[in-house]
């Protein structure tokens, strides 16, 4: 069974078994000391090839069509471990092997993987793209699960809400478990006040489409028990405490944590893990409308805890309240939330490294150490106690928007933490689900944050 795409897009991978063009990705050295083909030698001598990082230049055959591919990886390849991307937006329409490369053949194919990757469910033109052919001692379908569990996360999040309101998001979510035979259950619009989700449904009713908590298992009772929880605002309009326009133009991407932990949990199903999984997505969409939740209301939480509301755009928290008590009822062995949650996250640490906060220094040391092996970076920040004094009000047992707007991320994490008391191994992303510009491996737009990563904890843990 191949793994689910949400987006159907042709694989950029090649199964042909007849003749495939070469590509020889090297270093300068392999030119220095003449180390490649002698018509691809001679063609970087006479193009004044230097394999500068990404550099790249069609070969002619002696016939003078398109005999071959050079493509330079710099002097230290393992700067840029992602660099093969840009081939897959270089090379012309074809079948392509690997001929000589300085790097591990999966390393490479996943690199050229992810750069194939582009979102093109609106543009009329679906122009075909070189496929790169899978040597036999790469893990061929471990590269497309990862693959695709990344498109996922990026498709979900690079399709705007027109198309990806609660109710879409609740249908991909449907696809995704019917593909894997995985359990799915849905609380919608005001059963989630009859069956206590009293902040989902605060956040979401002001919303032409109901509120909704999505809930899949997977796997089989007796293994290590995973539980994954994804924000999943479908659009946030900051609500009464409205932002401004240029603030809302990515928010299509605050449900950024459910469509990461959605690819997380593809690629956990696809590699049939020995785990236990469920994952849980409050789906809301946060508008504005005469029921919406005002500045100053209080509300009684799933864990009983009162949030008093001092900013509506601070609903990301609210939802995940309910959402993570109600994982943490079943005591699970690894608790994981993944959410596009603070601004304060960014400017501490820039879009490409997440910030995650944990108190199990055994699980943070190996998820740190999983992000370095996956090239997929996250780092460690502080659940620092002293800041808990800030979540205090006067009228209720928490606020969701402490005052002064300092340590955001961190006070954050504590308002969150604050939700989980019965499990014992706990960690919080806050991702930014977005790349701001072209990166080798990716464009510009929606990105999967922190998922190789936790695959690879998970899958060796």
């Amino acid at each position: 069974m191949a793994p689910f795409q949400y987006i159907e897009r042709s694989s950029p991978f090649s199964t042909k078994k007849g003749k495939t063009l070469p590509v020889f990705a090297v270093t300068p050295a392999y030119i220095e000391t003449g180390m490649i083909d002698p018509l691809a030698l001679s063609w970087a001598e006479k193009a004044g090839f230097k394999a500068e990082p990404g550099a790249f230049s069609l070969i002619p055959n002696d016939e003078g069509h398109v005999g071959g591919a050079l493509f330079g990886l710099g002097t230290d390849p393992s700067e840029s471990p992602f660099l093969t991307g840009k081939l897959a937006r270089s090379l012309p329409a074809g079948d392509w092997h690997i001929e000589t490369a300085p790097l591990t053949a999966s390393r490479l194919l996943l690199g050229y993987g992810l750069g194939s990757y582009s979102f093109r469910r609106y543009l009329k033109e679906q122009p075909a793209g070189p496929k790169l052919l899978i040597p036999q001692d790469a893990d061929g379908a471990e590269i497309k699960r990862i693959l695709a569990g990344v498109f996922l996360a990026r498709d979900l999040i690079n399709t705007p809400t027109n198309d990806m309101g609660p109710a879409d998001l609740e249908d991909a979510f449907r696809k995704l478990g019917s593909h894997y035979d995985a359990e799915v259950s849905v609380i919608e619009g005001d059963a989630l006040l009859e069956q206590n989700f009293p902040l989902v449904h605060t956040v979401g009713r002001a919303s032409s489409q109901a509120p909704r908590l999505l809930e899949m298992r997977w796997g089989k009772k007796g293994h290590r028990r995973i539980t994954l929880v994804g924000k999943g605002v479908c659009f946030d309009t900051g609500g009464l405490d409205i932002k401004s326009a240029a603030g809302m133009l990515l928010m299509k991407k605050d449900m950024g944590g459910a469509a990461n932990v959605m690819g997380l949990a593809l690629m956990i199903m696809d590699a049939k893990l020995k785990v236990d999984l469920r994952v849980i997505i409050p789906a809301v969409e946060n508008s504005i409308a005469g029921n919406a939740f005002r500045p100053g209301d209080v509300y009684r939480s799933r864990k009983g805890l009162s949030v008093q509301i001092d900013n509506t755009d601070a609903e990301g928290r609210l939802v995940l309240a309910d959402a993570l008590a109600y994982a943490d009822e079943d005591a699970p062995d690894l608790l994981i939330d993944m959410a596009t949650l603070t601004g304060a996250a960014r400017v501490a640490l820039g879009p490409d490294l997440p910030p995650f906060f944990t108190d199990d220094g055994d699980l943070a040391q190996d998820i740190f150490e999983a992000g370095m092996a996956t090239d997929d970076p996250l780092w460690r920040m502080p659940l620092h106690k002293g800041y808990e004094r800030l979540l205090k009000t006067q009228i209720a047992d928490l606020t969701n928007a402490p005052a002064g707007g300092m340590a955001g991320a961190i006070t954050a994490a504590l308002f969150l933490k604050r939700f989980v008391t019965n499990t014992g191994s706990w960690a919080h992303f806050d991702i930014y689900g977005w790349n701001p510009s072209e990166r080798p491996h990716s464009p510009a737009g929606g990105e999967a944050q922190g998922i190789r990563a936790l695959y690879r904890h998970i899958k060796s843990s």
